[in-house]
C-alpha cells in the first residue's frame, strides 16, 4: 500500500463529507479536547508538534468511537517576541511573516490527517480575537484586579528596551550580549495575589499531575508566619516578615533588598559609594539569579542598624542581592545560627553568629542547626520551649506594643501583563492630562494594532512612536489625550482562548454562557510541562475571576491535564542545529507515511517520558503495517471453508477480548505504547490462528474487523482503507469502539513454573490440556534467551506442574 497516497485519498473525502465537524446539538455526553496551542514558527511542523499533536489527535478519536460528542478545535497563539525580531533582523513585517506561518501550518496540520474541526480555528492575532482579549482586561480593571505601578524591569542599554526574564541569559541580552541592568518602569498588573489560596484550594479539585500541582503549590509559597517591626537607630521602622519568630533573640543583622525604598535614606556618607556600587551590581542579576541557592552570597554594609523590639540590642543593616523588594517585605531579619543563607552569609563577612534553639534527645545540633524539632536557649523567659511554642510566645508578646502581628505571606506575586513590545494586542486604556487613566470604552474596542510602525529598539515602546495610534479624544472629557503605548504579555492571549473556541464567530460577546457552560470545562488538556508557572497558572486565575463576575458557572478550566515528554536526537540529547541531531519529520513521512509515523511515536516512547529517535523503530513499524494489510488481504480473500478447532477459537476470542480490554484501558490513560503492544500482539496471535489454514473464517475475519477498529485512532488513513477495502460501511471512525466480553477472558488454563537448574525463573499459563510436547514447544519458543547456545541436559515436562530445563 502506498500509504502517502491513501492519505491524499482519504484527507480530501473526510473533508468534503464534514467527517470531523462538531455537532454541537448531540445530546450525546460531551469530550472536550484540547492541546496547548501552538506559535506559528517560520519552519515546519517539528517533531515535537507531531509528538503533541498527533497523539492527542489519536485520543479524541478513540473518545468519538466510544460514543462522545467530541470538540477538538486548533488555532495559533500568534503574538509574540519572536516575529517582532525577526521583523527587526529582515524587515518582514510581523503580521506577514505570522500570516504566513499559519497558512503553512494550517496545511501541514491537516497533511497529518488529525480530526480538528477547522471551523472553530482562532488566531489570537486578528482583531476579531484580541478585541476582546482587550474586553478581558477591561473587565478586570472594572473588578478592581488590574492596577498600574512603577516596578523594575530587565533593560538592555544597547537594545535600549525592556526584556522578558526567559531573554535574559546568564545576566545578559539574548539579542545582543550586553549585560542587563534593572530599572524602574510604570507597568500594568493583574492581582493574581487575590486568588493565591483559591488558586491552591482548586489544586485538590482536578487530576493534574502531582508534579505539576507541587510545582504551582511552590510557586504560590503560601508561609504561615509573623510580621515584626523593627526601629531603625536615629528614626524610622521598617516590618520583616518571618516563618521563625522563635529566633529573634539570634538575630545579629537585618538585611534590604538593595532596591528598597529606604535604602537611600538610611545609607551614611562613609558607605554610600558602595553601597551605589553594589545597587548598580545587584541591578544586572535576574531574579531568577537572585533566588539560586548556588549563587555566591554578596553584600555590603549601609552604615544604619536596627533595634530589635525583642532585647534592644542594635544590629547592622545591610544590603544584598538575595533579598527581593517585591517579596514580603522587601527586608529580612538574619538569623546565622539557625538559617544555611544567612549562615554563609556571616562567616564571609565576619558577622556574629548567636545560638538560640538547641537540639534535644541527642540531635546533631551543629550550626547551622535548622530543625524545627529543637528547644529555645539563650532567650531569657522563652528558654525551653518548642520551637512552635517559640514562635507563638513572642509574636503574642510584642503585639501587646504594636511590633508584631500573625501574618500569612505568598510567594506569589502580580502579575506584570506590560511589554514595550509592537506583537500583541495594545492595552486599551487612555491617558487624559484632566481625568487621569480612563478605560475605552467597550463599543470602540478592538483598539486596533497600526501596521505602519517602526520596530527599531531605542527605549520607547514602538507604538509609542506613532502619532496616528498615540493621539486620541479622551472619553470622558472630550479633550486631547493618549493612548497607552504598551502591549499585553501574550500570556494573556492563552489565558482565555479555550473559552473562545466553542463560540468563535461571535461577535457581540468573548463568549456566550450558555455554550460555554455547557461545553466546558476542557475535559482533558494536553501540553508541555514547562507551562506549570505560568500558563497553566494564569488560565487558572483568569476562570476565576471570571465565575466571580458571573461569566462562567465552572472556575477550573482544565478538568485533566496531561503532559507530553521530549523526543531526544538518536544521541539521547535534546535536538539542536548545533548539535546536528535534529529528526525531520518530513523524511519520514514522504517515505513511510504520516500513519507510520504517529505509529511509531505512539509505540516508542512513553507518551510522558519521550526519549530518545531510532530509525531502526520507524522501520519496524513500517513492516508491521504491511504484515497487517497482508493478514487482513489473505483472510477477507480466503472463501474456502475450514475444518477448525473450538479450543483454537477459545483462545482466539480470549485474545481479542484482551487486547480490547487492555488498549481501552491504556489509550484512557496515555499509555500509548501499551495500547499498541497489545495490539500487535492480536496481529501475532490471529496470524497463529490463520497460519495452518484451520480456522473459522467468520471468526477471523470478526476479529480482522476489531483489530482494525483499535489500530484506527493510531494509523486513521491505513485502517479507513482497509475497512473499505474489506466491504465495511464509510466511515471506519463513525463505527461503535469495541467492548469487552469479560466472559471470553476465562479460559481452562493452568499456570506453571518454569525453572532453569532448579531455580524459578518466569511463569506461564498453558490449556490444561496442554501435551507435554505443547509446553515443551511454547517454552523453547517463549523463553529461548535462557536456552540459546546452552547444552541441554534434561528437559522435564510435567504437565499442568512444572517445568525443569537442566543445563550444562
Amino acid at each position: 500500500m502506498n500509504l502517502p497516497e491513501i492519505e491524499k485519498k482519504w484527507q480530501k473525502k473526510w473533508a468534503d463529507t464534514e467527517l470531523y465537524k462538531f455537532d454541537k446539538n448531540s445530546d450525546k455526553p460531551k469530550h472536550y479536547v484540547l492541546e496547548m496551542f501552538s506559535y506559528p514558527s517560520g519552519a515546519k511542523l517539528h517533531i515535537g508538534h507531531w509528538y503533541n499533536y498527533s497523539l492527542s489527535d489519536s485520543y479524541a478519536r478513540f473518545r468519538r468511537m466510544q460514543g462522545y460528542n467530541v470538540f477538538h478545535p486548533m488555532g495559533f497563539d500568534a503574538f509574540g517576541l519572536p516575529a517582532e525580531n525577526y521583523a527587526i533582523k529582515t524587515g518582514i513585517h510581523p503580521q506577514d511573516s505570522t500570516l504566513s506561518n499559519i497558512e503553512t501550518m494550517e496545511r501541514q496540520l491537516k497533511e497529518m490527517g488529525a480530526s480538528f474541526d477547522w471551523d472553530y480555528e482562532i488566531k489570537t492575532c486578528m482583531p476579531d480575537y484580541y478585541k476582546w482579549t482587550q474586553w478581558c482586561f477591561l473587565q478586570l480593571y472594572k473588578k478592581g484586579l488590574a492596577y498600574r505601578q512603577n516596578a523594575p524591569v530587565n533593560w538592555c542599554p544597547n537594545c535600549q528596551t525592556v526584556l522578558a526574564n526567559e531573554q535574559v541569559v546568564d545576566g545578559r541580552c539574548e539579542r545582543c550580549g550586553t549585560e542587563v541592568v534593572r530599572k524602574n518602569l510604570t507597568q500594568w498588573f493583574f492581582k493574581i495575589t487575590d486568588y493565591a489560596d483559591r488558586l491552591l484550594e482548586g489544586l485538590d479539585r482536578i487530576d493534574w499531575p502531582e508534579k505539576t500541582k507541587t510545582m504551582q503549590k511552590n510557586w504560590i509559597g503560601r508561609s504561615t508566619g509573623s510580621e515584626i517591626k523593627f526601629k531603625i537607630k536615629g528614626g524610622g521602622e521598617f516590618s520583616v516578615f518571618t516563618t521563625r519568630a522563635d529566633t529573634l533573640n539570634g538575630v545579629s543583622y537585618v538585611v534590604f533588598a538593595p532596591e528598597h525604598p529606604l535604602v537611600d535614606e538610611i545609607t551614611t556618607d562613609e558607605y554610600r559609594q558602595a553601597v551605589e556600587d553594589y545597587k548598580l551590581f545587584a541591578s544586572k542579576a535576574s531574579e531568577i539569579d537572585r533566588l539560586s541557592v548556588t549563587r555566591e552570597k554578596t553584600g555590603t554594609f549601609t552604615g544604619a542598624y536596627a533595634i530589635n523590639p525583642l532585647n534592644g540590642e542594635e544590629v547592622p543593616i545591610w544590603i544584598s542581592d538575595y533579598v527581593l523588594a517585591s517579596y514580603g517585605t522587601g527586608a529580612v531579619m538574619a538569623v546565622p545560627a539557625h538559617d544555611e543563607r544567612d549562615f554563609e552569609h556571616a562567616k564571609k563577612y565576619g558577622l556574629p553568629i548567636k545560638r538560640v534553639v538547641k537540639g534535644k534527645d541527642g540531635i546533631d545540633d551543629t550550626l547551622p542547626f535548622c530543625d524545627y524539632s529543637g528547644v529555645i536557649c539563650n532567650s531569657g523567659e522563652f528558654d525551653g520551649l518548642t520551637v512552635e511554642e517559640a514562635k507563638k510566645a513572642v509574636t503574642e508578646k510584642l503585639a501587646k506594643t504594636g511590633d508584631a502581628s500573625f501574618k500569612v505571606n505568598y510567594r506569589l506575586r502580580d502579575w506584570l501583563i506590560s511589554r514595550q513590545r509592537y506583537w500583541g494586542a495594545p492595552i486599551p486604556m487612555i491617558h487624559c492630562p484632566h481625568c487621569g487613566v480612563v478605560p475605552v470604552p467597550e463599543d470602540q474596542l478592538p483598539v486596533l494594532l497600526p501596521y505602519d510602525v517602526d520596530f527599531t529598539p531605542d527605549g520607547t515602546s514602538p507604538l509609542a512612536k506613532h502619532e496616528g495610534f498615540m493621539n486620541v479624544k479622551c472619553p470622558v472629557c472630550g479633550h486631547d489625550a493618549k493612548r497607552d503605548p504598551d502591549t499585553m504579555d501574550t500570556f494573556m492571549c492563552s489565558s482565555w482562548y479555550f473559552l473562545r473556541y466553542p463560540d468563535n464567530k461571535d461577535d457581540k460577546m468573548a463568549w456566550d454562557p450558555k455554550i460555554i457552560n455547557k461545553l466546558l470545562p476542557v475535559d482533558k488538556y494536553i501540553g508541555g510541562a514547562e507551562h506549570a508557572c505560568m500558563h497553566l497558572l494564569y488560565a487558572r486565575f483568569f476562570t476565576k475571576a471570571f465565575y466571580d463576575m458571573g461569566y462562567l458557572d465552572f472556575d477550573e478550566p482544565f478538568t485533566s491535564l496531561v503532559h507530553q515528554g521530549t523526543i531526544l536526537g538518536p544521541d539521547g540529547e535534546k535536538m539542536s542545529k548545533s548539535r546536528g541531531n535534529v529528526v525531520s519529520p518530513d523524511t519520514y513521512i514522504s517515505e513511510y507515511g504520516s500513519d507510520a509515523f504517529r505509529l511509531y511515536l505512539a509505540f516508542g516512547f512513553s507518551y510522558v517520558e519521550g526519549g530518545p529517535w531510532s530509525d531502526g523503530g520507524i522501520k519496524s513499524v513500517a513492516k508491521y503495517i504491511d504484515r497487517v494489510e497482508r493478514l487482513v488481504d489473505r483472510i477477507y480473500k480466503d472463501h474456502k471453508e475450514h475444518f477448525h478447532d473450538k479450543n483454537d477459537i477459545a483462545k482466539l476470542d480470549y485474545s481479542v477480548n484482551y487486547a480490547v480490554k487492555n488498549v481501552t484501558k491504556d489509550i484512557a490513560v496515555f499509555q500509548f505504547n501499551t495500547a499498541v503492544a497489545r495490539i500487535m500482539e492480536l496481529t501475532n496471535n490471529l496470524y497463529k490462528y490463520t497460519e495452518s489454514g484451520k480456522y473459522d473464517r467468520d471468526e477471523a475475519m470478526s476479529a480482522v474487523k476489531t483489530l482494525l477498529l483499535l489500530l484506527s485512532p493510531f494509523t486513521p488513513h491505513f485502517a479507513e482503507e482497509l475497512w473499505e477495502r474489506i466491504g465495511e460501511d464509510y466511515s471506519i471512525f463513525n463505527q461503535k469502539w469495541p467492548e469487552v466480553d469479560e466472559s471470553k477472558l476465562v479460559l481452562d488454563e493452568v499456570e506453571i513454573p518454569f525453572q532453569i537448574n532448579g531455580r524459578l525463573k518466569e511463569r506461564f499459563k498453558v490449556s490444561k490440556d496442554a501435551t507435554k510436547e505443547d509446553i515443551e514447544e511454547y517454552v523453547r519458543t517463549n523463553f529461548s534467551e535462557y536456552l540459546d547456545g546452552k547444552t541441554i541436559i534434561k528437559f522435564i515436562v510435567v504437565p499442568s506442574r512444572i517445568v525443569n530445563v537442566v543445563l550444562k
